[in-house]
């Protein structure tokens, strides 16, 4: 596994806990993400908690991101309301993230403390989305002329 502790991006910490802490109310909203695109902005979003399934704010960052066209994200981070501190995405977000943002880095937090893991690292023996799509030559209608 690659890790990265030297490089952890606290402002991307930082910014996801301030909105964790200022906008994270009640049960509905109860994570914070924060993601940094390749040009440097960071783009912050918060969880839909519903019962059957709401996105994650992972996932909600990816909508929000795309919404404000940076569509090259490079680094993500959840961080928990009451000041749960940094958590690691489920499982489902990991899946997501793999497959829009294969170089993603994730910031997750240990006992020894918080490091940037590759969001392929998270998920071994993965299954990659892309590689199991066929070619558009390959998918395109046959002619029937």
């Amino acid at each position: 596994m690659t890790t990265q502790t030297d490089c952890v991006d606290h402002e991307l910490i930082r910014t996801a806990a301030h909105v964790a802490a200022t906008r994270c109310r009640g049960e509905h909203h109860t994570m914070a993400a924060a993601a940094r695109a390749r040009d440097g902005r960071i783009v912050t979003a918060v969880n839909a908690y519903h019962f059957t399934g709401g996105p994650c704010a992972e996932l909600v960052v990816i909508g929000a991101a795309a919404a404000q066209g940076a569509y090259d994200l490079d680094t993500i981070v959840a961080v928990g309301d009451r000041d749960r501190g940094v958590v690691p995405p489920c499982g489902r977000c990991r899946q997501v993230l793999l497959d829009y943002f294969p170089a993603l880095k994730v910031i997750v937090g240990t006992n020894e403390g918080l490091r940037m893991v590759p969001v392929i690292d998270l998920l071994p023996e993965s299954y990659v989305w892309v590689d199991h799509q066929l070619d558009a030559e390959e998918s395109a209608p046959l002619s029937t002329d």
